[in-house]
């Protein structure tokens, strides 16, 4: 009989994406297992890229009832965030009866649902490395991961505690814009060659300003040719468009897109230039070349893993590390100067795209 896991990581996009090597690693060790993700509805999207998944079991929907809409095999079940539906969640947890719940999130809450899924070996970070040091009392079994190291490292190191290689990483995604968002993109574009451009992220901490992405794209099309498409999500389209207003006629609004356009648009980018954020995560998942522009994070753990990408870093100045606003009110993101931006882009240019 095949051996039944669950991986626990919840949220967010960029973690997520930093996961899925698990998940490439488990099948490679075992061309047989079955691996189910424990995931909010948020965040479901990015895993519909993922192959080698049985389900997907989604909770925190946004539509009540608590009930599955969808079988084993197409998707999983979906439950809301309310009592009712947490608990049906657990109870359809336990059906399943898994052999072993990694818990890569590392928060209570993660905890707490890899231990009421019913697995017989909860498997969790040792106390030291983890968010939330309470969650190590509800694991069964505790794995101290490399330090430092990157954060896929990390989570490759529960994979690892269950006998499965670290090597090669992994990423086993699948990619396609929709033909609506082609079809813009062909009319945005008109054929040029295109970087990617994005500016936004959760957290204003993390975010470059916008008149300095405007001047990049400048530079970008006076130096190099490119035509800069600006992405951008929910609440975040006067960002782009502000920077599309500062870039002298050089850069391109991007139209809407979802997670699998996005992936896409990435991919076929001459070049990509963001914050820590999860574009940027999806775009190194690709193989998209890239700049990395980071302040109160640190690359080493959430960058780029890509030999040839180039990151700017503040964090070594920062005294707000991970902290969504910056507590001095001058960010440290926002002394990395227009010309770093474009000396950082003409040496990744150079190096031209990752192989496949």
């Amino acid at each position: 009989m095949s051996t039944r896991i669950l991986i626990v990581r919840l949220s967010a996009l960029g973690d997520i994406v930093h996961a899925v090597p698990v998940l490439a690693a488990l099948r490679r060790h075992e061309p047989g297992v079955e691996v189910d993700w424990l995931v909010e509805e948020a965040y479901e999207p990015v895993l519909c890229l993922v192959d080698g998944l049985r389900q997907r079991i989604v909770v925190r929907t946004s539509k009540k009832g608590g009930t599955p809409t969808s079988p084993v095999g197409t998707g999983g079940p979906r439950f809301d965030g309310g009592p009712v539906g947490y608990l049906r969640a657990a109870a359809y947890l336990r059906r399943q009866r898994y052999d072993v719940a990694l818990d890569l999130q590392g928060l209570i809450k993660s905890a707490v649902w890899a231990r009421v899924s019913g697995a017989r070996r909860v498997i969790g970070f040792s106390r030291e490395h983890l968010r939330e040091p309470l969650a190590a009392s509800l694991h069964h079994e505790h794995v101290t991961p490399p330090h430092p190291a990157h954060v896929i490292q990390k989570n490759l190191a529960l994979a690892a505690h269950l006998g499965a290689s670290t090597t090669p990483v992994e990423l086993p995604l699948r990619v396609d814009a929709s033909a609506g968002t082609r079809e813009a993109l062909a009319r945005t574009l008109a054929g040029h060659r295109y970087a990617v451009l994005n500016a936004g992220a959760a957290w204003p901490n993390k975010r470059w300003p916008a008149e300095r992405f405007g001047a990049l794209a400048s530079a970008l099309h006076r130096r190099h040719g490119l035509v800069s498409l600006i992405t951008w999500g929910p609440a975040e389209r006067a960002l782009a468009e502000a920077i599309v207003a500062a870039s002298a006629g050089t850069a391109r609004l991007s139209p809407p897109t979802t997670v699998a356009d996005l992936a896409a648009v990435l991919r076929d980018a001459a070049l990509v230039v963001s914050g820590d954020t999860g574009p940027l995560h999806i775009a190194a998942a690709v193989g998209a070349p890239l700049v990395g522009l980071y302040g109160p994070t640190w690359p080493e753990r959430n960058g780029p893993w890509h030999p040839d990408d180039v990151v700017i870093s503040r964090a070594d100045r920062c005294r707000c590390h991970h902290k969504r606003r910056c507590l001095t009110g001058a960010p440290c993101i926002e002394t990395i100067s227009v010309d770093e931006v474009i000396a950082a882009a003409d040496r990744r240019l150079v190096r031209g795209t990752p192989a496949s």
